[in-house]
């Protein structure tokens, strides 16, 4: 059944796959449009959880990165080669990815990013030929040297390295220019996190407005802004702050979290939802969960203790995001 006729009645659509420290991805459909937001999971395990809420990853368009961290990125260059869609980074989480995955590699951002672009064109004009080989596009290989010259008994050669950074397509954006993917709207922001050019995103389709708001150490003003008005607000509640303080961690990853740069606490997010937070959101979704350092209860209990304190917000739906198992979709019809 044709895609649009399956979702006539679901046009907007928000699908939490994962989320917390070993994996963050979250499907946003809109129209005619389906983004795929970070694929902080295998290749694999990310298809695998989109057929469990039945959702096709042959029918996703686009990528969107928040930041280069591994549980956002791991599965990231897989899936956009599997698929053949774009990814969408900022210039500076794009910098940071490429050379997290490469570090070796002896040349500028500049030279490298031009030699993909030139590797592009000459795989698009070369891509005839290479289908009439049976070439395997996701085994395609970009190789930073020129192809020796054959001989007539060649001497046997070590293959050439895959780039791990090989994308189909690459987008940039900037924090606080909104862009057009397909039918959503997308307005990025700033946040703040330790990371090379960290955003959050509010997606807009058919007239709803979705907010994506993890991985940030506190809430300011600009991330308060972007929060208004929407009809869906997914928001990190990473830790309990006893849990975190008493807990695993070694003492400088717990002040890594607890920085103006780390992770939000239930107590954060419940103060923000107690005095800042506008209630418009008919959701209200807690993400980002530590498995370490808090417990699902713990986050729902502060949080609900907010919403309830303000009569106004008890149409707010509070829902849980978790890291081994996707949660339900939500619809907006």
């Amino acid at each position: 059944m044709h895609r649009l006729a399956r979702y006539a009645h679901f046009m907007v659509r928000f699908t939490v796959l994962a989320s917390g420290s070993k994996g963050n991805c979250t499907v946003v459909t809109g129209g005619n449009t389906r983004i795929l937001v970070d694929a902080g999971l295998s290749c694999r395990e990310l298809f695998r959880r989109m057929r469990l809420v039945d959702e096709d990853p042959a029918t996703l368009d686009a990528i969107i990165i928040t930041h280069e961290h591994s549980d956002h990125v791991a599965g990231l260059a897989v899936t956009a080669r599997r698929l053949g869609i774009p990814v969408y980074f900022t210039e500076g989480t794009h910098r940071a990815w490429v050379r997290w995955l490469s570090p070796r590699k002896q040349m500028t951002y500049t030279q490298w990013l031009e030699q993909c672009r030139k590797q592009a064109a000459a795989r698009m004009a070369e891509a005839d030929a290479a289908a009439a080989e049976d070439c395997d596009p996701e085994e395609a290989e970009i190789s930073t040297e020129s192809a020796p010259a054959e001989t007539a008994e060649p001497s046997p050669a070590k293959a050439p390295e895959k780039d791990p950074t090989a994308l189909p397509s690459v987008q940039f954006f900037q924090a606080g220019k909104p862009l057009q993917i397909g039918d959503i709207s997308v307005s990025p922001f700033t946040i703040p996190h330790d990371a090379a050019d960290p955003v959050g995103f509010v997606f807009q389709a058919e007239g709803v407005r979705m907010a994506v708001a993890t991985d940030l150490g506190y809430i300011p003003p600009n991330v308060k802004a972007q929060l208004k008005a929407v009809d869906l607000l997914l928001l990190e509640s990473n830790h309990d702050l006893e849990m975190l303080r008493d807990g695993p961690y070694p003492w400088s990853v717990k002040q890594r979290v607890l920085s103006r740069v780390g992770h939000l606490s239930n107590e954060a997010t419940a103060t923000y939802l107690e005095t800042e937070y506008d209630g418009q959101a008919a959701y209200v979704v807690l993400g980002h969960l530590s498995e370490s350092n808090n417990l699902p209860e713990l986050a729902r209990i502060a949080a609900e203790r907010a919403l309830n304190g303000r009569a106004s917000l008890l149409a707010n739906r509070l829902l849980l995001a978790a890291q081994n198992e996707p949660m339900s979709t939500i619809c907006f019809s």
